[in-house]
């Protein structure tokens, strides 16, 4: 995989955009894994209830400690990574919905309410199914990395962040959102400071990904997470030379 041009792009426009990880045989045997996740689970709890499955379940595991996802990764925030968190979301089929009407990831950035300081993250995007504009892919601003922004709350219905978080952007912004499409397999990249969100899936088709979620280890955490949950950090790649962390070993 070619990630010689991520850490010009990443330090830029705040992401970088599809990149193939897994061939098609895993591809397959990631979305059997999750399909039954989903039966055991129940559809309310896989829309975006699933959090650090990679604790439990290998397969997630595999995913946020692959080599090819830990080069981006590297490329973007240097070679010493932790794993803060992995979430699962998916959207399921609203073939009715419009722009205003639906299940949606209102604009935002990631570190807001995460308690690190300084505010530095990046995300790992990957997509158990095809992503695409048709069900609401991942969509960003570019060139919004720049610092913390403040958040009020959404006055729409359907947001599905954890607090129902939004930032306000300007209409020009808006108008330089690009989409993010994937296929099964790739993953894309984006800075924690960087503004997205996706709109509602208005296809027959569900569109899941995982997001994951990495910090260098010279970030403090300084609160639980939005859920009121602690953060187990797992050095993932490199040294952990600050010792900020509370040493995890890899569960599998």
């Amino acid at each position: 995989m070619d990630f010689s041009r991520v850490t010009a792009d990443f330090s830029r426009q705040g992401f970088v955009g599809r990149r193939v990880v897994f061939d098609a045989p895993d591809v397959d045997s990631i979305r059997a894994r999750f399909d039954a996740l989903e039966v055991a689970e129940g559809r309310e709890s896989c829309q975006v209830g699933l959090v650090d499955c990679h604790f439990d379940l290998r397969f997630v595991w595999n995913i946020a400690a692959h080599p090819g996802i830990l080069d981006g990764v590297e490329a973007a925030i240097g070679p010493n990574i932790m794993l803060l968190f992995t979430h699962f979301f998916c959207k399921y089929p609203e073939p009715e919905a419009t722009e205003a009407a639906g299940k949606f990831v209102a604009w935002h950035q990631d570190v807001t309410y995460w308690g690190l300081e300084p505010p530095r993250a990046v995300t790992a995007w990957y997509a158990v199914d095809d992503s695409d504009r048709e069900n609401g892919c991942m969509r960003v601003i570019p060139a919004t990395a720049d610092r913390v922004r403040p958040h009020g709350t959404s006055g729409r219905a359907g947001n599905l962040l954890s607090v129902n978080q939004e930032v306000v952007v300007t209409p020009e912004e808006s108008a330089r959102a690009v989409d993010l499409p994937l296929h099964a397999g790739e993953i894309s990249l984006h800075d924690g400071l960087a503004i997205h969100g996706s709109n509602p899936n208005r296809s027959h088709r569900r569109r899941c990904g995982l997001t994951i979620r990495y910090i260098p280890p010279s970030v403090r955490i300084t609160k639980m997470n939005s859920l009121g949950r602690p953060w187990r950090p797992i050095l993932v790649r490199g040294q952990d030379e600050h010792g900020h962390h509370e040493p995890l070993e890899p569960p599998f």
